[in-house]
């Protein structure tokens, strides 16, 4: 019974620190991402000046999100690992 009680709790933990990944690099995401937008409100940036500074916070916003993301499962994984 114990076993059911503890595999359900790993379970849990998982899909907790799953949200938690997804959730934070969102959210990095957008704020590696608004300095560019905000550059190019500011400026009145137009044409191709204004779609490249997007076009290049959107890579590097993207990049920050996918990288915050793997960050967290992994440390998730070796913690789990470990039995911690």
């Amino acid at each position: 019974m114990d076993m059911g009680r503890e595999a359900r709790w790993e379970k849990d933990a998982m899909t907790v620190e799953i949200v938690f990944a997804l959730v934070t690099a969102v959210l990095l995401a957008a704020a590696v991402f608004a300095p560019a937008l905000v550059l190019t409100l500011a400026f009145d940036l137009s044409g191709s000046a204004s779609k490249g500074v997007l076009t290049g916070g959107a890579l590097v916003g993207g990049a920050a999100g996918v990288w915050r993301l793997v960050r967290v499962l992994y440390r998730f994984d070796v913690e789990r690992r470990k039995g911690h």
